[in-house]
Protein backbone atom coordinates (compact mmCIF):
# COMPACT_ATOMS: atom_id res chain seq x y z
CA UNK A 1 0.00 0.00 0.00
CA UNK A 2 2.64 2.50 1.09
CA UNK A 3 4.89 1.48 -1.79
CA UNK A 4 2.07 2.14 -4.24
CA UNK A 5 1.38 5.57 -2.76
CA UNK A 6 5.10 6.39 -2.80
CA UNK A 7 5.30 5.36 -6.41
CA UNK A 8 2.33 7.56 -7.26
CA UNK A 9 3.85 10.57 -5.49
CA UNK A 10 7.17 10.01 -7.25
CA UNK A 11 5.65 11.56 -10.36
CA UNK A 12 5.89 15.37 -10.31
CA UNK A 13 2.58 15.78 -12.15
CA UNK A 14 0.75 13.87 -9.39
CA UNK A 15 2.31 16.04 -6.69
CA UNK A 16 1.24 19.16 -8.62
CA UNK A 17 -2.25 17.74 -9.06
CA UNK A 18 -2.69 16.96 -5.35
CA UNK A 19 -1.27 20.31 -4.24
CA UNK A 20 -3.09 22.63 -6.62
CA UNK A 21 -6.22 20.48 -6.79
CA UNK A 22 -6.68 20.47 -3.02
CA UNK A 23 -6.40 24.25 -2.80
CA UNK A 24 -8.74 24.82 -5.75
CA UNK A 25 -11.23 22.33 -4.29
CA UNK A 26 -11.12 24.13 -0.93
CA UNK A 27 -11.64 27.56 -2.52
CA UNK A 28 -14.46 26.22 -4.68
CA UNK A 29 -16.26 24.65 -1.74
CA UNK A 30 -16.10 27.79 0.41
CA UNK A 31 -17.40 30.02 -2.37
CA UNK A 32 -19.90 27.38 -3.44
CA UNK A 33 -21.80 27.56 -0.16
CA UNK A 34 -22.61 31.23 -0.72
CA UNK A 35 -23.35 30.72 -4.41
CA UNK A 36 -25.74 27.82 -3.76
CA UNK A 37 -27.56 29.64 -0.95
CA UNK A 38 -27.90 32.76 -3.12
CA UNK A 39 -29.05 30.61 -6.06
CA UNK A 40 -26.05 31.75 -8.09
CA UNK A 41 -24.61 28.25 -8.54
CA UNK A 42 -24.97 28.32 -12.33
CA UNK A 43 -22.57 31.27 -12.46
CA UNK A 44 -19.77 28.75 -12.08
CA UNK A 45 -20.94 26.83 -15.12
CA UNK A 46 -21.29 30.02 -17.15
CA UNK A 47 -17.85 31.29 -16.19
CA UNK A 48 -16.27 27.94 -17.06
CA UNK A 49 -17.58 28.34 -20.61
CA UNK A 50 -16.17 31.84 -20.73
CA UNK A 51 -12.87 30.41 -19.52
CA UNK A 52 -12.89 27.88 -22.34
CA UNK A 53 -13.40 30.66 -24.87
CA UNK A 54 -10.56 32.66 -23.33
CA UNK A 55 -8.22 29.65 -23.29
CA UNK A 56 -9.05 28.97 -26.93
CA UNK A 57 -8.10 32.54 -27.85
CA UNK A 58 -4.89 32.29 -25.80
CA UNK A 59 -3.97 29.05 -27.55
CA UNK A 60 -4.63 30.61 -30.96
CA UNK A 61 -2.30 33.56 -30.28
CA UNK A 62 0.32 31.47 -28.42
CA UNK A 63 -0.16 33.40 -25.18
CA UNK A 64 0.03 32.12 -21.61
CA UNK A 65 -3.40 30.52 -21.00
CA UNK A 66 -3.92 31.59 -17.38
CA UNK A 67 -2.69 35.15 -17.91
CA UNK A 68 -5.29 35.59 -20.66
CA UNK A 69 -8.16 33.63 -19.15
CA UNK A 70 -8.16 35.08 -15.63
CA UNK A 71 -8.78 38.77 -16.52
CA UNK A 72 -11.35 37.84 -19.18
CA UNK A 73 -13.32 35.58 -16.83
CA UNK A 74 -13.14 38.17 -14.03
CA UNK A 75 -14.59 40.79 -16.38
CA UNK A 76 -17.28 38.31 -17.43
CA UNK A 77 -18.19 37.72 -13.77
CA UNK A 78 -18.60 41.44 -13.15
CA UNK A 79 -20.61 41.83 -16.35
CA UNK A 80 -22.81 38.91 -15.40
CA UNK A 81 -23.66 40.51 -12.06
CA UNK A 82 -24.52 43.78 -13.80
CA UNK A 83 -26.79 41.99 -16.27
CA UNK A 84 -28.46 39.99 -13.51
CA UNK A 85 -29.34 43.22 -11.72
CA UNK A 86 -31.22 44.34 -14.85
CA UNK A 87 -34.84 43.28 -14.38
CA UNK A 88 -35.30 42.96 -18.14
CA UNK A 89 -32.96 39.96 -18.27
CA UNK A 90 -33.46 37.25 -15.66
CA UNK A 91 -30.47 35.65 -13.95
CA UNK A 92 -30.63 32.26 -15.65
CA UNK A 93 -31.10 33.88 -19.07
CA UNK A 94 -28.09 36.14 -18.51
CA UNK A 95 -25.92 33.18 -17.53
CA UNK A 96 -27.04 31.16 -20.55
CA UNK A 97 -26.49 34.09 -22.90
CA UNK A 98 -22.91 34.74 -21.79
CA UNK A 99 -21.89 31.07 -21.44
CA UNK A 100 -23.20 29.94 -24.83
CA UNK A 101 -21.80 33.03 -26.53
CA UNK A 102 -18.34 32.47 -25.05
CA UNK A 103 -18.45 28.75 -25.89
CA UNK A 104 -19.36 29.59 -29.50
CA UNK A 105 -16.44 32.02 -29.73
CA UNK A 106 -14.07 29.37 -28.39
CA UNK A 107 -15.26 26.70 -30.81
CA UNK A 108 -15.06 29.13 -33.75
CA UNK A 109 -11.52 30.24 -32.86
CA UNK A 110 -10.38 26.64 -32.48
CA UNK A 111 -11.93 25.54 -35.76
CA UNK A 112 -10.19 28.38 -37.62
CA UNK A 113 -6.75 27.93 -36.01
CA UNK A 114 -5.43 24.83 -34.23
CA UNK A 115 -8.37 22.50 -34.66
CA UNK A 116 -9.54 19.97 -32.05
CA UNK A 117 -6.12 18.90 -30.77
CA UNK A 118 -5.05 17.41 -27.44
CA UNK A 119 -4.78 20.79 -25.69
CA UNK A 120 -8.39 21.61 -26.54
CA UNK A 121 -9.52 18.21 -25.27
CA UNK A 122 -7.70 18.85 -21.99
CA UNK A 123 -9.40 22.23 -21.60
CA UNK A 124 -12.80 20.67 -22.17
CA UNK A 125 -12.45 17.58 -19.95
CA UNK A 126 -9.36 18.30 -17.84
CA UNK A 127 -6.00 16.62 -17.44
CA UNK A 128 -3.61 16.28 -14.50
CA UNK A 129 -0.79 16.49 -17.03
CA UNK A 130 -1.86 19.94 -18.23
CA UNK A 131 -0.33 21.97 -15.38
CA UNK A 132 3.16 23.32 -15.82
CA UNK A 133 5.46 24.45 -13.01
CA UNK A 134 4.59 28.07 -13.83
CA UNK A 135 0.88 27.27 -13.61
CA UNK A 136 1.44 25.72 -10.19
CA UNK A 137 3.19 28.81 -8.84
CA UNK A 138 0.48 31.14 -10.13
CA UNK A 139 -2.25 28.83 -8.83
CA UNK A 140 -0.73 28.66 -5.34
CA UNK A 141 -0.48 32.44 -5.13
CA UNK A 142 -4.02 33.06 -6.36
CA UNK A 143 -5.52 30.33 -4.15
CA UNK A 144 -3.80 31.90 -1.14
CA UNK A 145 -5.27 35.29 -2.08
CA UNK A 146 -8.76 33.79 -2.43
CA UNK A 147 -8.56 32.06 0.97
CA UNK A 148 -7.18 35.14 2.75
CA UNK A 149 -9.88 37.40 1.32
CA UNK A 150 -12.61 34.89 2.16
CA UNK A 151 -11.48 34.55 5.78
CA UNK A 152 -10.93 38.31 6.21
CA UNK A 153 -14.39 39.22 4.85
CA UNK A 154 -16.19 36.19 6.26
CA UNK A 155 -18.72 38.19 8.28
CA UNK A 156 -19.64 40.38 5.31
CA UNK A 157 -19.99 37.35 3.04
CA UNK A 158 -22.22 35.72 5.66
CA UNK A 159 -24.38 38.84 5.81
CA UNK A 160 -24.95 39.21 2.06
CA UNK A 161 -25.50 35.46 1.68
CA UNK A 162 -28.41 35.14 4.08
CA UNK A 163 -30.17 38.52 4.03
CA UNK A 164 -28.90 41.01 1.48
CA UNK A 165 -31.71 43.48 2.22
CA UNK A 166 -30.89 43.55 5.93
CA UNK A 167 -27.20 43.82 5.14
CA UNK A 168 -27.87 46.89 3.00
CA UNK A 169 -29.98 48.41 5.79
CA UNK A 170 -27.13 47.98 8.27
CA UNK A 171 -24.64 49.71 5.98
CA UNK A 172 -22.98 46.70 4.38
CA UNK A 173 -21.99 47.38 0.77
CA UNK A 174 -23.73 44.32 -0.59
CA UNK A 175 -22.95 45.03 -4.24
CA UNK A 176 -19.25 45.25 -3.45
CA UNK A 177 -19.18 41.91 -1.64
CA UNK A 178 -21.33 40.22 -4.28
CA UNK A 179 -18.81 41.40 -6.85
CA UNK A 180 -15.95 40.11 -4.71
CA UNK A 181 -17.60 36.68 -4.45
CA UNK A 182 -18.07 36.62 -8.24
CA UNK A 183 -14.46 37.68 -8.89
CA UNK A 184 -13.05 35.08 -6.48
CA UNK A 185 -15.26 32.47 -8.12
CA UNK A 186 -13.98 33.49 -11.55
CA UNK A 187 -10.35 33.09 -10.46
CA UNK A 188 -11.07 29.72 -8.86
CA UNK A 189 -12.92 28.47 -11.94
CA UNK A 190 -10.01 29.29 -14.23
CA UNK A 191 -7.51 27.60 -11.92
CA UNK A 192 -9.64 24.47 -11.72
CA UNK A 193 -10.22 24.21 -15.45
CA UNK A 194 -6.76 22.82 -16.15
CA UNK A 195 -7.49 19.76 -14.03
CA UNK A 196 -11.29 19.41 -14.15
CA UNK A 197 -12.06 20.80 -17.59
CA UNK A 198 -14.54 23.48 -18.63
CA UNK A 199 -17.46 21.03 -18.63
CA UNK A 200 -16.87 19.65 -15.11
CA UNK A 201 -15.19 22.35 -13.03
CA UNK A 202 -18.49 23.81 -11.78
CA UNK A 203 -19.07 20.52 -9.93
CA UNK A 204 -16.40 21.59 -7.42
CA UNK A 205 -18.64 24.52 -6.51
CA UNK A 206 -22.00 22.77 -6.44
CA UNK A 207 -21.47 19.27 -5.03
CA UNK A 208 -19.66 19.94 -1.71
CA UNK A 209 -22.16 22.61 -0.66
CA UNK A 210 -25.24 20.57 -1.58
CA UNK A 211 -23.78 17.43 0.00
CA UNK A 212 -22.96 19.15 3.29
CA UNK A 213 -26.44 20.68 3.47
CA UNK A 214 -27.92 17.16 3.65
CA UNK A 215 -26.62 16.84 7.22
CA UNK A 216 -25.35 20.23 8.43
CA UNK A 217 -27.74 23.02 9.36
CA UNK A 218 -25.62 26.06 10.26
CA UNK A 219 -23.60 28.22 7.88
CA UNK A 220 -20.31 27.57 9.65
CA UNK A 221 -20.85 23.82 9.86
CA UNK A 222 -21.76 23.66 6.16
CA UNK A 223 -18.61 25.61 5.25
CA UNK A 224 -16.34 23.38 7.33
CA UNK A 225 -17.98 20.20 6.05
CA UNK A 226 -17.91 21.38 2.43
CA UNK A 227 -14.23 22.33 2.61
CA UNK A 228 -13.13 19.04 4.17
CA UNK A 229 -15.38 16.95 1.95
CA UNK A 230 -14.26 18.71 -1.23
CA UNK A 231 -10.57 18.08 -0.53
CA UNK A 232 -11.19 14.43 0.41
CA UNK A 233 -13.27 13.80 -2.71
CA UNK A 234 -10.61 15.39 -4.90
CA UNK A 235 -7.81 13.29 -3.38
CA UNK A 236 -9.83 10.08 -3.70
CA UNK A 237 -10.81 11.02 -7.25
CA UNK A 238 -7.20 11.61 -8.27
CA UNK A 239 -6.14 8.29 -6.75
CA UNK A 240 -8.88 6.49 -8.68
CA UNK A 241 -7.87 8.35 -11.80
CA UNK A 242 -4.27 7.20 -11.38
CA UNK A 243 -5.01 3.53 -10.72
CA UNK A 244 -7.84 3.21 -13.25
CA UNK A 245 -6.20 5.36 -15.95
CA UNK A 246 -9.42 7.41 -16.04
CA UNK A 247 -9.93 11.15 -16.64
CA UNK A 248 -9.23 13.11 -13.47
CA UNK A 249 -12.21 15.43 -13.77
CA UNK A 250 -14.74 12.66 -14.28
CA UNK A 251 -13.26 10.63 -11.40
CA UNK A 252 -13.53 13.54 -8.98
CA UNK A 253 -17.13 14.26 -10.03
CA UNK A 254 -18.16 10.62 -9.55
CA UNK A 255 -16.64 10.56 -6.07
CA UNK A 256 -18.52 13.78 -5.24
CA UNK A 257 -21.73 12.23 -6.57
CA UNK A 258 -21.20 9.16 -4.41
CA UNK A 259 -20.65 11.36 -1.34
CA UNK A 260 -23.85 13.27 -2.15
CA UNK A 261 -25.85 10.05 -2.31
CA UNK A 262 -24.36 8.78 0.96
CA UNK A 263 -25.07 12.06 2.77
CA UNK A 264 -28.60 12.11 1.35
CA UNK A 265 -29.31 8.61 2.67
CA UNK A 266 -27.87 9.52 6.07
CA UNK A 267 -29.97 12.69 6.14
CA UNK A 268 -33.15 10.80 5.31
CA UNK A 269 -32.37 8.18 7.94
CA UNK A 270 -31.72 10.85 10.58
CA UNK A 271 -34.96 12.66 9.81
CA UNK A 272 -36.91 9.39 9.89
CA UNK A 273 -35.40 8.49 13.28
CA UNK A 274 -36.29 11.91 14.69
CA UNK A 275 -39.79 11.66 13.25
Amino acid sequence: MFETVAQMLSYPFMVRAFLVGSLVALCSALLGVSLVLKRYSMIGDGLSHVGFGALAVATAVNAAPLSVAIPIVVLAAILLLRIRSNTRIKGDAATAMISTGALAVGVMVISMTTGMNTDVYNYMFGSILAMSAQDVKLSLILCAVVLILYVFFYQKIFAVTFDETFALATGVRANLYNTMIAVLTAVTIVLGMRMMGALLVSSLIIFPALTSMRLCKTFKSVIISAGVLSVICLVVGLILSYFCAAPAGASVVLVNLTAFLVYSVLGIARNARRG
